[in-house]
């Protein structure tokens, strides 16, 4: 069950290297846990469950039990209605993979932002996780660790293409994303925009436009896109990214 387990949390993550060098395990030892070949020692068993935030009830019960057990989405409530959306996004609408995204930044108007996003099924739900630049993050005056960076977020089927609601650890930030494909040549691109859940403020932004490019699982085009990402100006922008954010056009 726990190896079971572990295999599902995992594939949040699309690499079993660096999960492992995230929890400090040796990766041919993770690999044990991953077969059903060893148990971990209560600190290391420790460790996976304040990391992937389970109790230790994930050696003996469904990992989807421990997940969904209060899940108000899934209680009578809401799942006719937003856990409806929740629980049914097809690969056909909006494909798991890496995500080269682009936006103007809200802070200033005259840059745009470009990141590296990770969609993923679990059970019956489809997530968003992802870092925010480090340049965004330190023109803020905000930590640049990568706990203060990472995002994660739910994905939800609307009507004409797909919701997210994303945040950073503790809720301390939020957005409400929206995305609906766009025809283009290998069919891989959404438009949308993303809104950010704060007062109204002088001078800053709450809602841009924004695009989604679809890359797959293609790890050597997740790392150039990586390591591309941060503030840049319209004109570093690629082509179809150009095209589809219409810079002389305000947001409507």
């Amino acid at each position: 069950m726990f190896g079971s387990n572990l295999r599902s949390l995992a594939q949040a993550y699309p690499s079993i290297s660096e999960l492992s060098r995230q929890l400090g395990i040796n990766r041919t030892q993770f690999n044990r846990y991953l077969s059903g070949e060893s148990f971990p020692r209560p600190d290391v068993l420790a460790r996976i469950c304040h990391f992937f935030d389970v109790d230790a009830r994930v050696l003996l019960e469904p990992v989807e039990n421990l997940a969904h057990g209060n899940d108000p989405l899934g209680g009578p409530f809401l799942k006719d209605y937003v856990g409806d959306g929740v629980r049914n996004v097809p690969e056909s609408l909006f494909p798991s993979g890496f995500y080269r995204f682009s936006r103007r930044s809200f802070l200033d108007q005259g840059r745009y932002v470009l990141g590296l996003v990770w969609v993923f099924r679990r059970d019956e739900g489809t997530f968003i996780r992802g870092f925010e630049a480090r340049a965004a993050m330190h023109s803020q005056g905000l930590p640049m660790t990568r706990d203060a960076r990472e995002f994660r977020g739910l994905v939800m089927r609307q009507e004409d293409g797909v919701g997210a609601v994303i945040s950073r650890r503790g809720t301390m930030t939020g957005s409400y994303n929206f995305l609906n494909r766009v025809t283009s040549f290998e069919n891989n691109y959404w438009v949308g925009y993303v809104a950010r859940t704060m007062r109204e403020t002088a001078g800053t932004e709450r809602v841009v436009r924004m695009v989604y490019e679809h890359l797959g699982h293609d790890f050597g085009l997740a790392k150039a896109a990586s390591r591309s990402g941060g503030y840049c100006a319209v004109e570093d922008l690629l082509p179809f990214h150009q095209r589809l954010l219409q810079p002389d056009e305000a947001f409507a």
